[in-house]
């Protein structure tokens, strides 16, 4: 069974599909704990009831859509997920699957929508330092990213708010994630790019990022 906070039909809002009418299948739980997470009933206070893969299917039917969205949450956490999908593409649904790329799967989609969480997601004094600590430990798994983009069609979204974040995320594109996807001389003119954010990230930015830092090591008893 899979706990499900909601099942809804709305507009996709979000990456190549924005603009798209389609349901929403809402899964309840987490493994993270972002601090500005908009749907906490459904990842720091899981709400909603245990269903069947059956029963989901039936009330996705009845929202007569062809795009699915199974979103968090997270969803990866759920290992009947992955039937629900087959049965979803079984009966000729677009299925993307919302996830933060933490947990390892091969399930076969349409879209793999990836959101790495970068290291201004920690929730410094506002959870326990048990999350904290866990949270910032498990944010960061390049090697799953990676295994994600394998499967298929994917696109990967960030929560940035400043340019310190833009910047964090060009790194981790280029360094990690996209290593044996670019050639030399893609590379080297997004590394261009890098330089130049790194050029407007200025020494106050930067302290700040040391702060935060510091601030995480210090809640979650690491120093």
């Amino acid at each position: 069974m899979i706990r499900i906070s909601e099942i809804f039909h709305s507009i996709q809002g979000e990456g190549k599909l924005s603009g798209t009418p389609s349901v929403f299948v809402r899964t309840s739980g987490c493994n993270l704990r972002c601090w500005f997470c908009d749907t906490r009933y459904a990842s720091w206070e899981p709400e909603g009831d245990h269903l069947e893969v059956a029963e989901i299917l039936d009330r996705v039917s009845a929202l007569a859509c062809d795009h699915v969205v199974i979103t968090g949450g997270e969803p990866a956490l759920f290992d009947e997920v992955g039937e629900l999908i087959q049965s979803l593409r079984a009966s000729h649904k677009h299925v993307t699957i919302e996830t933060a790329g933490t947990i390892e799967r091969d399930w076969k989609c349409d879209l793999w929508s990836i959101s790495p969480k970068l290291s201004n997601s920690t929730p410094i004094g506002m959870a326990s330092e048990e999350w904290v600590r866990n949270h910032d430990a498990r944010r960061h798994t390049p090697q799953i990213v990676e295994h994600l983009m394998g499967l298929g069609d994917y696109q990967l979204k960030f929560v940035v708010g400043s340019i310190l974040d833009a910047e964090e995320v060009l790194e981790l594109t280029l360094g990690e994630y996209l290593t044996m996807r670019l050639s030399a001389a893609e590379r080297e003119s997004k590394l261009c790019n890098v330089e130049k954010l790194q050029g407007l990230a200025n020494d106050q930015h930067r302290q700040q990022r040391a702060e935060h830092r510091h601030q995480i090591d210090e809640q979650s008893g690491a120093i």
